[in-house]
């Protein structure tokens, strides 16, 4: 396999105070399939690689990151006073050098900020979360106008790759209607195959959120550079960063 940047920057008009980065699969010291900078202990992999991984970061970063335990839900814990291992899918940050971070591996790592840089956040938005309202939750724990927000979405897996069943399409539709764009049938099956980037667009618009940037790469199709669970099974974790300075 050959190597990929260890870091993306995001790529977005972000205030100078907001610093964020998100990790790739290279850089990390574990071994196959975890290879090589696997962030998620609860994967299977060597818990002393794991914690070496997060330890080389600690140069890049203020302070030790709040570590969620996720679950696919909707909860939004705060990063500020939160400790590791706190049960959410989302954190947000007001004050200097709390580090908010989510895992994945083919889920869609949302990022948000106030254009005056005074409130950052970031959310796990795999389907499940997606749906139920993970990103409405992580909007209203900000405390911010929506329209003063933007939003940088990470590697996810592309529409192309992620099929679902016809149950995950109703669920969107019945929260909004619009979600149907996002569904393709698939020739000859009762499968679809979902936009998430499509999806997170959606429901950042509908709440007045415009400024969306990122939203392109894709995990499953690019195995040089991302984990992904649906193309591997037994896989590791990406981290998505986000704080103030």
């Amino acid at each position: 396999m050959r190597s990929c940047d260890p870091f993306i920057a995001p790529d977005w008009p972000a205030p100078a105070n907001v610093k964020a980065m998100q990790t790739t699969r290279s850089g990390g010291v574990s071994q196959a399939p975890y290879d090589s900078m696997n962030l998620g202990l609860h994967v299977g992999d060597d818990p002393l690689r794991v914690n070496h991984n997060r330890q080389s970061l600690s140069a890049l970063l203020p302070t030790e990151p709040v570590w969620l335990e996720q679950v696919h839900g909707t909860v939004v814990a705060n990063a500020d006073a939160a400790a590791c291992r706190v049960v959410a899918d989302a954190s947000i940050a007001r004050h200097r050098g709390s580090v908010c971070v989510v895992m994945t591996a083919d889920c869609l790592p949302v990022l948000l900020c106030d254009a005056d840089g005074t409130v950052v956040a970031a959310a796990h938005a795999g389907w499940r979360g997606l749906c139920d309202g993970v990103i409405e939750a992580t909007v209203r724990a900000m405390g911010v106008a929506p329209n003063k927000l933007m939003a940088w979405l990470g590697p996810a897996i592309s529409q192309t790759h992620f099929e679902v069943g016809a149950e995950v399409r109703e669920a969107f539709i019945a929260q909004h209607a619009q979600a149907k764009e996002a569904f393709v049938a698939q020739q000859g099956s009762d499968k679809y195959l979902a936009d998430l980037y499509l999806l997170a667009h959606q429901r950042l618009n509908a709440l007045g959120v415009t400024a969306i940037h990122g939203g392109w790469r894709c995990t499953y199709g690019e195995a040089d550079c991302f984990f992904s669970y649906r193309r591997d099974g037994a896989t590791g974790r990406m981290g998505t960063f986000i704080w103030l300075a």
